[in-house]
């Protein structure tokens, strides 16, 4: 076997379909994001604003957050030390549980290093505790709940995107008896769109099955306190379990889930993804925990995300672009083909110092190639002129005009 050809074939796959990846590096300005020094493949530097970043609120320059992690530096040095069960548990760690089952309403919180493990390790760890598990999981669920229902070993049934209709079919086609449970997302990350969570959980109720929401992209934003889609629709009290992200709109790291203090505690103890995990370190929980608490009083930034996002919808959709809208802080632009997605990201960032990465397959299905914007309250009105005006330029008069990118 010459196994360097079999990954130079590989690679080269993904370079002849336009959708290989590649890292821009970048160093993000504490104090002024969104602005960063990108360094050029060359070793040259150029200033750019990043339009893609998932920091949704700017929490990761937020002083209470940074203070808050100094503090935990000082105090107890970088690493955690060990697994949660190995003394890898401190009062920071507790402290942001604590604070993460307050901001749903349930008894209990776990962490995980991040919310891709927290799904992972919890959907593939229930059949474990539920023998005979039917998972019902949404075609569009994320990577890490595909790979959490595919790996527990249980029995799985997808149910087309938000289609309410097609999940109760194969709810009655099931055993009345056997367990279930019902997978989905609050906010799509690639769309935008919202999940149909009331309905879903009367379906719960009607056949008797648990309730999984994913809120990674609504927690911090969504909610008078913050506390997702669940919250602003006074639904957490019907989901059984909530997934969230400390990445996103708190701007730290880590992930989590939010239920009951026995289903917490049975995950706590069986899932392999938690057991065998080196513990978020003391600082990350420290500024993790401060900007949960923070933003639980600050609704005037959530406030202000809505409407920059509400604002650049507007001002993209009066050129003419494609733009999905479902109402959400989500602003994809369709481009619809990876190659020449990569180009006018490329070019966006060349000339006109605006990061935005390409979005492609198997992120999105094909021929839905986007380039997918993240207006944050950090983002002003000059900021968005720009970025405006630079798609306004490169989607009217470079060779790649409207028809070469839409087709």
């Amino acid at each position: 076997m010459d196994y360097s050809a079999k990954l130079d074939a590989a690679i080269d796959r993904l370079h002849d379909e336009g959708r290989y990846r590649t890292f821009i590096d970048i160093e993000r300005k504490n104090g002024q994001f969104p602005h960063a020094v990108w360094t050029r493949p060359d070793g040259s530097s150029q200033d750019i604003t990043v339009w893609c970043g998932n920091d949704y609120l700017g929490m990761g320059q937020n002083p209470v957050v940074l203070q808050a992690m100094h503090e935990a530096i000082d105090a107890t040095g970088a690493g955690s030390g060990g697994t949660r069960n190995i003394s890898g548990t401190t009062v920071y760690h507790k402290r942001l549980e604590a604070e993460l089952a307050d901001l749903h309403g349930k008894e209990a919180a776990l962490l995980f290093t991040s919310a891709y493990i927290a799904n992972d390790a919890t959907l593939s760890t229930l059949p474990k505790l539920f023998p005979g598990l039917i998972i019902y999981s949404d075609a569009l669920n994320h990577a890490s709940m595909i790979e959490g229902v595919r790996r527990n070993g249980g029995a799985k049934r997808v149910f087309r995107h938000n289609d309410v209709a097609h999940l109760r079919e194969l709810l009655a086609a099931d055993d009345p008896k056997a367990p279930k449970l019902i997978a989905f997302e609050s906010v799509c990350s690639m769309d935008g769109d919202f999940g149909p969570i009331e309905e879903i959980c009367d379906l719960a109720d009607e056949f008797g099955a648990l309730t999984y929401i994913d809120e990674v992209h609504a927690v911090g934003l969504y909610g008078p306190r913050g506390g997702g889609v669940t919250e602003r629709d006074n639904l957490a009290h019907r989901i059984d379990i909530i997934n969230g992200t400390l990445a996103k709109a708190y701007g730290v790291m880590g992930g989590y889930i939010a239920a009951s203090d026995k289903m917490c505690d049975a995950i706590r103890s069986y899932a392999p993804g938690f057991i065998f995990t080196t513990s978020l370190s003391p600082a990350v929980a420290a500024g993790a925990a401060a900007s949960v608490a923070y933003l639980k009083e600050a609704p005037e930034l959530r406030e202000k995300h809505q409407e920059l996002a509400k604002a650049l919808k507007l001002r993209l959709k009066g050129l003419g672009l494609p733009i999905i809208d479902h109402g959400s802080h989500i602003v994809p632009v369709i481009v619809g083909d990876p190659v020449h997605t990569q180009k006018l990201s490329d070019m966006l960032l060349s000339e006109f110092g605006l990061y935005v990465q390409p979005i492609n397959y198997p992120t999105v299905p094909r021929g839905t190639e986007r380039l997918r914007f993240t207006p944050s309250p950090v983002h002003g009105p000059a900021e968005i002129n720009h970025l405006v005006n630079a798609m306004d330029s490169l989607w009217s008069h470079c060779a790649l005009n409207r028809a070469e990118l839409a087709g």
